[in-house]
Formats: structure tokens, sequence, C-alpha cells
């Protein structure tokens, strides 16, 4: 079958499970738009409130450094060691701020559209990553169709602005040239800053579109087949041959356990063959008679046997054995309704007993 006849057959939206299982493999949708977005929004912020001091702190040391070069000896290479540090340390201090703006953004982009995990599975190698007609299909698939698509559209919307903004700024930046450098520099951030406000609210624009894209994506990826569908419901509630078998074994013990207790019986009633209900009434444990076995057919007569093989009475009550059969439960007191019919048994039962005592 092949990938597309796949895909068709997967008409049935994802069950819950599926989804979980999906997710706890690491398997999320993510935009990757979205970090971009964050990055260029925190270029912004530090462009409006950090690059201009960052920068003109920055200028005055370089400035210092190139007007007065006898200030800075490279006579050994301990000088040269500690010029370099200098112009690091200028660098680190104007940059650093930028830096960590675009870590917080990438963390924020991340966090924000899914709740930090950590998935062993993302990280187990799998040779489907390094596979020729996995990548090709990642590649010319739909999804690398619309990632094509979508760096197409970035490159295009970043030259539109480059030449929107551009033509409109281009006496201010032909005119700040002439300037001296402070003045110039003040100019290139102004500019900078309106480049960066178009780009942040295209990348916004763009990811708002990504972000629905993915999940959208993303659930049309979990679709399943009925036939996976049946299979789950199959596990969920256990293999139906299974189950019958199951409870197969437990009505075989349960008969086991009922037959056991037959002979702890005080009287048995039946039909005469076709119901056999095997009573237990001792004055001192229960308030009523208590159902130790009930039978029909084979397992009637199999109560019967192992009650006439004990000396337990057996009373043949054709109407009362079928009415209790259908209305008495194992290990449980007879109902009400027939503790006057029973207690007449229990009174014969006694009676006899009395009687053989007598000499």
């Amino acid at each position: 079958m092949s990938e597309n006849d796949d895909k068709d057959s997967k008409t049935e939206e994802a069950t819950e499970k599926k989804i979980r299982d999906t997710i706890e493999k690491g398997k999320l949708p993510v935009s990757k738009e979205a970090a971009i977005f964050t990055s260029f929004l925190a270029i912004l912020v530090y462009a409006v409130f950090f690059a201009s001091s960052s920068v003109a702190e920055l200028g005055v040391f370089l400035s210092n450094f190139l007007e007065k070069p006898e200030s800075w000896p490279l006579g050994t290479e301990r000088d040269v060691i500690e010029l370099y540090q200098a112009v690091i340390m200028e660098i680190g201090r104007a940059v650093t701020s930028l830096l960590i703006m675009l870590v917080v953004a990438g963390l924020a982009a991340s966090i924000l559209q899914n709740v930090p995990q950590f998935v062993g599975e993302r990280i187990r190698p799998q040779l489907s990553r390094i596979s020729l007609t996995k990548g090709w299909s990642r590649m010319f698939g739909v999804q690398g169709l619309v990632e094509f698509l979508k760096s197409v559209a970035k490159l295009s919307l970043v030259v539109l602005v480059l030449i929107f903004v551009l033509s409109n700024d281009h006496r201010r930046l032909l005119a700040g040239m002439i300037t001296n450098p402070v003045a110039f520099a003040s100019v290139i951030r102004s500019i900078a800053v309106d480049i960066l406000v178009v780009i942040v609210f295209v990348m916004g624009a763009i990811t708002v579109a990504d972000f629905v894209w993915s999940r959208f994506h993303w659930r049309q990826e979990q679709r399943m087949t009925k036939q996976e569908v049946k299979d789950e419901m199959k596990q969920a509630e256990g293999d139906p041959i299974i189950k019958s078998r199951l409870r197969s074994i437990a009505r075989d013990r349960a008969r086991q356990r009922m037959i056991t207790a037959v002979p702890q019986a005080t009287l048995v009633i039946a039909n005469p063959t076709h119901f056999a209900i095997a009573l237990r009434y001792v004055r001192e444990e229960n308030a009523a008679p208590v159902v130790l076995a009930k039978g029909q057919d084979l397992v009637a007569l199999k109560i019967r046997e192992i009650a006439e093989a004990n000396g337990i009475p057996v009373f043949e009550d054709v109407a009362l054995a079928r009415s209790m059969y259908k209305q008495v439960s194992v290990d449980s007191v007879i109902p009400p309704q027939f503790y006057q019919a029973v207690a007449e048994l229990v009174r014969i039962v006694y009676g006899n007993k009395a009687q053989r005592r007598t000499p």
C-alpha cells in the first residue's frame, strides 16, 4: 500500500490514548516560526532599550583605541593578550544582554507551545532518521512543500520590507553619512528599528498562521484507520476470545467451589433433575438459610449426587426449585418470600434429626 493510500484510509479522529501515547513519545506540534519571531522580538527590544548605550560605550572604547594607539603597547606577548582580553570584554559587555535575551526568547518560544518534558525516545538512535527514503519524503512531502513555501514567503516579505523601508529612508541614510559618526550611528539605529518593527509584525502573522497549521497538520497525522481504532478498543477492553476464556475459567472455579461446599448443606431443593439448590441453615451463623450451591441439569444432578452421598435430605419441589433458582445467589441468604416455604423444610430436617437421636 502506498503512503497516499495509507493516509486516505486514516479517516478516524485520533483517540485520547493515541494522543496521550504520542505526547509521551515527545511528538508534539511545534511551530518553527515561533522561535524566529521571538528572536526578532528580542533583537527589537535590545535595539530600542539597550543598543544605544551599549554601542556608544563600545564606540568610545574603539575610538580611544584608534586615536591613542600609544596607550596600548604591543611590545610583549603579555601586552597582546591584555589588548585581546580588553577588546573581548568590551564586545562581550555590549552583546551580553542581547545574547541573554535571545536565549530567553528561544526558551519562551518552546515553553509557551508545549510543557517541557524529558523524552528519552527523542534522543534514541533511529535508522529512519538517516534513511534516504524517509529523508526524501520529508523533503518533498506535504510538510516539505509547506516549509519551502514558508521560506519563499519569508524571503519575499523581507525583501519587500527592505525595499519599502530603504526607499523611504534613503535620503536620511545619505544625509547621515556626511555627519559625525555618533549622529550617523543614531541614524543607522533608527532605520534598523524601523526594519525590525516591520519584520516583527510580519513574522508575528507568519507565526500565527504556522502555529495553527502545525496543530492542524499534527492532528491530521494522528488520524487512525478503522482497524486501528478496533485494535485499540480490543486492547483497552481485552480480546473477546481471551475474555471469554477467562470467564469460562472463572465459572469453572466457581462451580468447583460450589460443589466442594455441598457437603456442608442442611438440605437440597430439587426439580427433580433440572434444578437443585443446596441450602445451609445454622441458627448461630445466620438469621436465614444461605445458598451454598445452585445448578441446572448436569450440575443439578451432581449436587444431588453429593447430597445423597453425604446423607443430606433432598426435597423435590418443582415450583419452589424453579422459582428459587431464578432469584437466589450463591453465598447469599435467601429472599424473604421464600422464608416460610424453606422454614417448613428446615423444620422437617431438624425433626427427623431429633427422632434419630431419640432411643
